[in-house]
C-alpha cells in the first residue's frame, strides 16, 4: 500500500510533526530516511524488511559500503547520506560535551563514546582531555589494536595530556567482540596510567569500555 493511502496519523513524517521523533518506531524513522520504497514495498515496509535482515539499526548503520549497497532499496547515494547523518550526530554530541562538565552527565559521556567507538572492527584506545572544570578540551585516539598486542604506552599518554594542558582524563576503548567486561590487561594498564599521570598531578576520572550493547565504567565498578 502506498504511504499516501495511509491515514495522515500513520504516515511517518506527519506523525513526527504531530507527536515528535520519539513517538516513531525504528522502522518509521528509517522510512523517513529512505523517503521512498521499492516496487511492492512502501518505505515503511522496506524499512521493516531491512531491519529484519540486519536485526538492529546498529547492524545496518555499521555495515560496510559494499554490504550496505547490496541490500534492497539502498545504494551509494543512501550510503553517503547515512554517513553524513552519522557524522553530524557525532559532531553534535561533541559540541554538547564541550558545553558541559562531563562528569555532571555520565550519560553524555556514554552516548558520545558509543557514537565514536561502537561498531569499529579494530580496537582503539581513546583519551578525553578535560580541563579543571571537567569540560572537554579534545578527544584523541592514541593507540590502535588490542591492548595486549598494541601496547598502550603510559609515557605517550602523559606527553599527550601535558601537550593538551589537561587537568584530568577519561580513558576509553572498545571491545570489537561486543563484550564490554574489562580484562586483566584492561585493569593493569589502567593502574599503570593512573600511577604515571599522578606524577604530573593529572587525575584519571574513569576508564570506559564500549561493547556491542553497553558500556562499562571503571569508576562505577569501583576500579578507579
Amino acid at each position: 500500500m502506498p504511504l499516501t493511502d495511509l491515514p495522515l496519523s500513520a504516515r511517518p513524517r506527519e506523525k513526527l510533526l504531530a507527536q515528535g521523533a520519539k513517538a516513531l518506531s525504528d522502522a518509521e524513522l528509517l522510512a523517513i530516511f529512505l523517503r521512498t520504497g521499492v516496487p511492492g514495498m512502501n518505505a515503511i515496509e522496506l524499512a521493516e524488511h531491512l531491519l529484519d535482515i540486519n536485526s538492529t539499526l546498529h547492524d545496518l548503520f555499521n555495515a560496510s559500503e559494499q554490504e550496505f549497497c547490496a541490500q534492497k532499496g539502498l545504494g551509494a547515494a543512501k550510503y553517503v547520506q547515512l554517513q553524513a547523518v552519522l557524522e553530524l550526530s557525532r559532531r553534535y554530541m561533541l559540541e554538547q560535551c564541550k558545553r558541559e562538565a562531563l562528569f555532571n552527565s555520565p550519560q553524555a559521556v556514554y552516548d558520545y563514546l558509543t557514537i565514536q567507538l561502537r561498531g569499529l572492527q579494530q580496537e582503539v584506545f581513546m583519551v578525553l582531555y578535560l580541563d579543571s572544570q571537567n569540560q572537554l578540551i579534545k578527544d584523541e585516539v592514541l593507540f590502535y589494536g588490542t591492548i595486549n598486542a598494541a601496547s598502550v604506552y603510559p609515557r605517550e599518554v602523559v606527553k599527550a595530556a601535558l601537550r593538551n594542558n589537561a587537568a584530568a582524563l577519561i580513558l576509553a576503548h572498545n571491545h570489537p567482540s561486543g563484550v564490554a567486561e574489562p580484562s586483566q590487561a584492561d585493569k593493569l594498564i589502567t593502574t599503570k596510567l593512573q600511577q604515571a599521570l599522578a606524577l604530573v598531578d593529572i587525575n584519571v576520572l574513569d576508564h570506559i569500555i564500549v561493547g556491542g550493547e553497553n558500556c562499562v565504567s571503571f569508576a562505577e565498578r569501583g576500579l578507579i
